[in-house]
């Protein structure tokens, strides 16, 4: 990498010195731009595009990129970088104040403030403002609204420049600057740590590196409140919903490099002002952020008050009921199966867990015909769309995601079936409930009446939610919720060697399934279910990955590569990682030049895409895939379609899309596949699980590959242990249920 000031120039690139001519096109919200640009008096203008953030007519700008050829507007500058000083020349300034900047200065008085000017004119705006009533026909009125237009600009400006160095976004730098408005450089220069906890994207490192160029001390007491703060929310992405008191102190200070001393000064400190909790239990009590401990609190009250309340059933008598339910099903349930239907007939709180062919479905479908026949008034809700259509499929009754349950307002920031407005309901049941994080439960239990009952429907022995908590675990182990744990597998179809597989892992049998050397994976026949395809060397076990789905699936199983079949990897980077595996499998499977480019994601029509986190407006969630249907080449912008709906993305909503012919195992929860391709290499310790492995085994309806090495198979099974979670759930809902 070279570099040109201090703009950096990568592999290919080169740089252009010039001022913006003028503006074709500009995309206001994430500041795209199509524009004229001019390298020197005399030369032709050429056509420059990119995110030109505060940018206008009449600037200087050294631009980094290069150049491409675009299918409709011919040859232009691509840009990926710029810097940008303001017009110093007589020509630049008029260009500038002329583009309409500053309101109160049209195109005929810029012409008369620069002719009265000159050069000094970006100075006397700055710095002698009242000057401006010697240029004819600007009074007082006219003064104060050019330079209050002015500030606002300049405070943008500068800090869209400031934080360009440190990676910062435009739409961050926006919302910066309307949460602080003018006084958005001063505190950035001031309190630099503030803006971790005052603008969503902008974490502690990205802060942490602005204060140390300024100067700030590694042992600031900002600095360590920041970091402390940012040490919790680290731990909540890893799952954790609170930690203990010394273990936080000593990972904060290895974090922060900093003394133990000056972490405990800084823990004070958050507690008096609330920033953090801490739980009555003493000194080794956990310590927990608001918000969380808010949530647990929550779900513990949820749980005691359905526990304390009568039940709004109508008379049941259980045992016909039960006997009536299984002839429309024409079978006779199992002694753990009728228990687990008696359970959620009797208890105000049942949860029913067991793996795939156990009887979760059967049971759900008796227990909703039970309660529809006694007119009993059901909702059905899962964490995803997919496990939600499955549900309806199930039962034949409308299901939803918990979200649309719930009802989210995008506009209030919150759901609106809450403790004030619940549920009309006397009983929901919720599948796929392992998924369910702290905040979401406890969501769940603010909008239940407290006569209604609920049924948690899940498989304990999967991976726990993405975010933090541990919901479904923690409610079996609190002992205040009847527990129905199924074990025998009944469904035929379910003794499938895949499922065989999944159980032998929860056993601990570290021992592969039947292997096949890389280069005769041509020989599998259509009839076979799972494989371990041997390929240790991380290449190799990604063009045994791209042989399978290039070669394998389409050509001689027939099965469709891309929306019959998902790749799953255990971590993100690295040859085999999800991100690679996108890149590689995009190029075999949807290849072309032609799409938009957004970070190191490349996005064509046709591709796989997953969204990664909750849109509330266009009621898409967290993991629900999709299909891009169009690119918007002048604009960089997407239409893609969920479900039957097209919907359009504009660049800072791309933000939230991913390629998804590879995903990772948590992602894939709540959905079923009929084919599941998952690359296991030793490279992958780090996030070699044995709940990792069972979960991904049991995504896959019809066939799972396993490629890679059957040593990281064995590792995966024999790590049991590496997937606690500190919560403070068990405890609360204890306390609040003796």
């Amino acid at each position: 990498m070279t570099s040109t000031g201090n703009l950096e120039l990568k592999p290919g690139e080169e740089a252009l010195k010039g001022v913006l001519e003028r503006i074709l096109y500009l995309n206001e919200e994430n500041h795209f731009c199509i524009g004229e640009f001019r390298r020197g008096e005399g030369r032709q203008a050429i056509t420059i595009a990119g995110a030109l953030p505060g940018v206008q007519c009449g600037e200087t700008l050294r631009l980094a990129g290069r150049w491409v050829d675009h299918q409709r507007f011919g040859k232009q500058f691509k840009i990926r970088d710029f810097r940008s000083t303001l017009p110093s020349t007589v020509h630049g300034i008029r260009k500038y104040l002329g583009s309409g900047l500053i309101k109160g200065i049209g195109k005929t008085y810029a012409d008369k403030i620069v002719d009265h000017f000159g050069t000094e004119t970006l100075k006397i705006l700055s710095e002698e403002s009242a000057r401006m009533r010697e240029v004819p026909g600007i009074g007082r009125q006219r003064v104060r609204a050019i330079k209050k237009a002015w500030e606002e600009q300049r405070a943008v400006r500068e800090v869209m420049m400031f934080l360009q160095t440190y990676g910062v976004s435009v739409a961050q730098c926006v919302r910066l600057v309307g949460k602080y408005g003018n006084d958005a450089a001063r505190i950035l220069r001031s309190e630099p740590y503030q803006i971790v906890r005052d603008i969503t994207g902008i974490g502690f490192i990205t802060a942490d590196k602005i204060a140390i160029n300024l100067g700030f001390a590694n042992d600031s007491p900002q600095r360590i409140e920041a970091g402390i703060i940012h040490a919790m929310h680290t731990l909540e992405d890893e799952g954790h919903t609170g930690f203990p008191i010394e273990d936080l102190r000593t990972y904060a200070s290895e974090l922060l490099q900093t003394d133990a001393a000056n972490v405990t000064d800084g823990l004070k400190v958050l507690l008096d002002e609330g920033s953090l909790c801490q739980s009555p239990d003493g000194k080794d009590g956990l310590l927990q952020l608001p918000l969380t401990e808010r949530a647990e609190t929550k779900i513990a009250e949820g749980v005691a008050r359905l526990l304390s309340h009568s039940s709004s059933y109508p008379p049941i008598k259980i045992e016909p009921a039960v006997n009536w339910a299984g002839e429309r099903a024409g079978i006779e349930f199992a002694p753990e199966q009728a228990q687990a239907i008696r359970a959620t007939l009797t208890e105000k709180i049942s949860i029913i867990t067991g793996g795939p062919g156990t009887g979760k479905t059967t049971i759900l479908r008796a227990i909703v015909e039970i309660l529809g026949a006694k007119k009993v008034q059901i909702q059905l809700a899962s964490p995803t769309g997919r496990a939600a259509q499955r549900m309806s499929e199930t039962t034949g009754l409308k299901a939803r995601t918990i979200h649309r349950l719930l009802n989210f307002d995008p506009a209030k920031g919150s759901f609106t079936v809450n403790e004030n407005n619940p549920l009309k309901a006397d009983v929901v049941i919720l599948d796929e409930a392992s998924m369910l994080d702290n905040r979401l439960a406890a969501s769940v239990f603010r909008a239940l009446p407290a006569s209604s009952h609920l049924v948690l429907v899940g498989d304990v022995d999967q991976l726990p939610s993405v975010g933090a908590g541990n919901v479904l675990k923690d409610l079996m182990e609190s002992r205040r919720v009847k527990v129905t744990r199924l074990k025998t597998i009944y469904r035929q179809e379910a003794r499938s060697p895949i499922v065989a597989a999944a159980y032998e892992v929860l056993r601990g049998n570290p021992a592969a399934p039947a292997t096949l050397p890389a280069g005769e994976i041509q020989s599998i026949e259509a009839s076979e279910d799972l494989r371990f395809i041997v390929a240790p060397d991380p290449e190799q076990c990604l063009q045994t990955v791209l042989n399978i789905c290039g070669q394998l699936l389409p050509r001689t199983l027939g099965i469709d590569p891309v929306w019959e079949t998902q790749v799953l990897a255990p971590m993100h980077k690295g040859v085999a990682g999800i991100v690679n595996l996108n890149k590689q499998l995009q190029a075999l499977l949807n290849p072309g030049s032609s799409g938009v480019k957004l970070g190191e994601n490349m996005f064509r029509v046709g591709d796989k895409v997953i969204q990664t986190r909750n849109n509330y407006e266009k009621q898409i969630f967290n993991g629900d895939l999709g299909k891009i249907t169009f690119v918007n080449h002048v604009s960089g912008t997407l239409a893609v379609e969920f479900d039957g709906k097209n919907l359009d993305f504009d660049r800072s909503e791309m933000l939230e899309l991913q390629l998804a012919y590879a995903t990772s195992v948590h992602k894939a929860q709540g959905g079923e596949f009929p084919v599941v391709v998952l690359p296991l290499l030793k490279q992958h310790y780090m996030l070699l699980q044995r709940n990792l492995l069972y979960t991904a085994l049991t995504r896959g309806r019809k066939k799972v590959f396993l490629v890679g090495d059957p040593v990281a198979y064995a590792m995966a099974v024999k790590n049991k242990e590496s997937a606690f979670r500190s919560t403070g759930l068990r405890q609360k809902v204890q306390k609040l249920s003796a």
